[in-house]
Parts: C-alpha cells; structure tokens; sequence
C-alpha cells in the first residue's frame, strides 16, 4: 500500500468508526412492559479505539493490518460517575485474555466511547493468568470497590492445560482510572467466582455476596451465598450464608451467581442475578431478580417466577450462545435503571425500566407454583379473572 492510500485509509477509518459512536440508538417498539430493550448494542468490539487495534505507524505496518485484535466487550461493571453512566467492561483480545476498560455515556444509551487507555490491573504476589467480570460499588466507606474473577493456571494439575482456579481479586478507586490492588478474598470455600460487596455496612461489618464452588467449573451444592469481613484490605470471611439456592427444574437448576450490587428500595433490596438450566442445545442463562429484607439482606423476601431477561435474537449468537449475563446496572435519581447486559459472550446491550416497575415486579409477580399441575392452575385462576375483565370492559375487542 502506498503512503498516500495509507494515509487515507486511516482517515475513513476513524470517520466509520465516529458515526458508529455517534449513531443514535432506538427504543424498540411493544416490549413486555417490565422494561424496553433497544435496538443496537451499546457496546461491541468495534467500539473499541482503532489505535488499541491497528499500528498507525506506516514504516512497521505498511498494509494498516489490525495487529491486536479485539474479541468481545461484554460483562461489564457499571456506575454513574461525575454525570457519566460509565462501564467497566470485559474486553477480549484475540490472545483470549481479558482486561477492563472503561467506556463512558452522556446518556447511558448511546454515545459510548471508550477511555484512551485500558485498566492496567495492579497484580499481588501472584499474578493472574486473567482477569474478567468485575463489580463495581459504590460503598458507603468513600471508595469505589472493584471485585472480579482472577483466574491462575491449577499447578495441582499440571498436565491439564485448561485446569484453572477462580478467586475472587479486589481493588479500589477514586476515579476508575487509578486503582489499588488488595488481597484477594479469603473463604473456606475451594474456588469462588460471582462475587459483589454490599454497597453498605451491615452491623458494622463488610457484606459480600459469594458463590463458593468446589471447582473451577462445579459450583458444588449451593447458590448465591453471602459473608462478612472486618476489612477491604485483607478480607476474610467466616461462615457464609446461603442466600439463593440452586433448585431442581428452575432457571437455576445448574448454577446461579449475584449480578451487579443490589438496590435499595423501602420495600426491601432488589437484586439481579444469573440463572443457568441445562437443555438439548447446550446451557442456558438468563436473569431473574428477587428481593430481600432491608435488615437483612441476605434474608429472601420474594422470589418472582422464572426469568426477567432471555436471549433473543440476534443476542442468543455469539462466543458462548444463547446467554444473558449482567453484573452492572444504574439506578438513576430520578427513578430510572439501566440494565447492561451481555448477550453471547460477545456484546453489551442496555433495558431501561423504572424503580417503580421493578418494585410492582418483584413484589406482584407470583411466585414458582412448584410444579406443572400447580404453575397450569396458577395460570388459570388469571385467564378467568382476565376473561371476565375482557367481557365486561372490552365488549368489542375480538379473540
């Protein structure tokens, strides 16, 4: 390629990748009145700036080929930060290892564009292979902590090369740029992943919600589980509490892990997790919420039925298909939330519903009858109220 084309393709290079930053995202249309998906993704690899992908440098890459690829931006931290809604987002290189960067919105919809540079995690005294889903939250201590899975090659087995251990790593910010590695989490469990602090003190005590698994894959036989530490710096947890358990022919029947921090309501916290069920094509994720009690937040309250988000779509294609993960939301002051999901182990969506419909949701949704016979006659006590309803109100509506 000649300087000249070079330079030129460059140029149209950067102007694609500016109206596809400034491209307006749209509501879409019907909806389940729970919340409204849109219709692009927030964010996706092509988000990410081309100079973190290609050498512009003419004399070293003379043909402009992306030298350092990006996979995947997905499962990303949220937090609204000095009036930007901003992403700690899970960004995948073609070499399969994760980092966190942070992409920033006016508007938490559309206009995203990343930071110039990614998060270059301190590491402790032994450094992780990877790193990936982070939490953020916003404690009532001042700082803003980061928990996230860090990943190390199982030395116990060092003729497996995909044999691995899952801790869980946290650091601390000011300002999502500049972070302070702390030890990692220490619990009696084998492994941990899924894990989020409690955006409050409890009794005086750090609460951090867990999913204890006996290995790297197997999560044992328990759910989403909840400790208590004295200390950020080195936190050590004792006893944990089961929270949420895995339950036979649910959404969660094979695993289940806390989402983002959860929200603080008069009626109770509301909390969005993952759930994992086994099918014909493979696992299935989705996300479902539940709530608990103010004082006791590892104390169920309600337990809506079934999911809140499912893959459609074009989401339910990707790295790892027919997935919905979240480990970020915003709740705005003026009632609004922001959902970031990611779909396929590929690409960040937002759902934008209201703490007004998340409370009708969780406090009115019925809860899983328990078994086919049971959900059937729940579902009909309802179709005969509505019959009546659409008799008496709605003469002329045909069905």
């Amino acid at each position: 390629m000649k300087r000249e084309e070079f330079d030129a393709r460059v140029e149209m290079l950067f102007k694609e990748h500016r109206q596809l930053i400034e491209r307006q995202n749209i509501k879409q249309s019907g909806g389940n009145g729970i919340y409204d998906r849109y219709l692009y993704p927030v964010l996706t690899r092509d988000h990410t700036p081309l100079f973190w992908r290609y050498d512009l440098d003419y004399n070293t890459n003379p043909h402009l080929m992306t030298r350092l690829g990006i996979n995947t931006t997905f499962n990303a931290g949220a937090i609204k930060l000095n009036g930007k809604y901003c992403l700690a987002v899970r960004t995948e290189g073609f070499d399969v290892k994760s980092f966190f960067a942070v992409a920033e919105s006016p508007n938490g919809i559309d206009q995203w564009k990343f930071r110039d540079h990614p998060i270059v995690m301190p590491v402790n005294g032994d450094p992780e292979m990877n790193v990936y889903d982070i939490r953020l939250t916003q404690h009532e201590d001042g700082w803003i902590y980061g928990l996230f899975c860090a990943e190390r090659k199982d030395l116990s087995k060092p003729d497996d090369s995909s044999a691995a251990l899952a801790s869980c790593g946290i650091a601390r910010t000011r300002d999502l740029d500049r972070w302070e590695r702390l030890d990692d989490l220490v619990s009696t469990a084998a492994q941990q992943r899924n894990c989020v602090l409690h955006p409050e003190f409890v009794k005086g005590r750090y609460m951090i919600y867990t999913r204890p698994q006996s290995g790297f894959i197997e999560t044992g036989d328990s759910g989403i589980s909840a400790g208590f530490c004295e200390s950020m710096e080195h936190a050590v947890l004792g006893e944990e509490i089961l929270v949420d358990a895995r339950k036979y022919h649910t959404v969660k029947e094979v695993k289940n892990g806390q989402g983002p921090s959860p929200l603080k309501t008069e009626h109770g916290w509301i909390h969005l997790a993952h759930g994992v069920r086994r099918t014909a094509a493979g696992l299935r994720y989705t996300l479902y919420l539940f709530l608990t009690a103010l004082d006791e937040p590892w104390r169920v309250i309600r337990r809506p039925s079934g999911h809140f988000i499912e893959p459609l779509d074009e989401e339910r294609v990707g790295d790892v298909s027919n997935v919905v993960f979240s480990n970020g939301w915003i709740a705005d002051d003026d009632g609004t939330v922001f959902v970031y999901y990611a779909s396929s182990d590929t690409r960040m969506h937002v759902a934008t519903t209201t703490m007004e419909k998340l409370i009708d949701y969780v406090l009115n949704t019925p809860e899983d009858a328990g078994r086919t016979q049971l959900c059937a006659a729940q579902r009909d006590q309802m179709i005969e109220k509505n019959l009546k309803i659409l008799s008496l109100k709605y003469p002329n509506i045909k069905f």
